[in-house]
């Protein structure tokens, strides 16, 4: 997963001069669950028929240019593996900030699932 890649393939959209900023989030196998427990990796379930049409929803957000999401094909993943890339681009930074966040929790909700195998 490349998030330079990501920012090249924005900035060559046709309506990059509406952009004022580039967010990006790149998420990664944590060596802790959320409740503090020790992880060894995680297996990770994709169901991708999803990603399009959340993209195209948030697109219709007032101020967003481009969304473009990539997930791992990797079905069993170690610390420190790479899981997704997020890239939004919009006009100020209110609305990509609150965009990112929704994409990010969509993702993690309706795309994604994880079992977290514990040290």
């Amino acid at each position: 997963m490349d998030q330079n890649r990501l920012v090249d393939r924005i900035r060559a959209h046709p309506d990059f001069h509406r952009v004022g900023m580039i967010l990006t989030h790149h998420g990664v196998v944590r060596g802790t669950s959320r409740d503090g427990r020790g992880v060894s990796g995680v297996s990770l379930r994709v169901n991708s028929d999803q990603i399009e049409g959340l993209i195209e929803s948030e697109k219709q957000t007032p101020g967003i240019v481009e969304i473009l999401v990539e997930i791992t094909e990797k079905k069993e993943l170690s610390v420190g593996d790479d899981i997704m890339l997020i890239a939004v681009a919009g006009d100020i930074r209110d609305n990509v900030l609150s965009c990112m966040a929704r994409m990010i929790d969509s993702v993690k909700q309706t795309v994604t699932s994880k079992t977290e195998y514990f040290v």
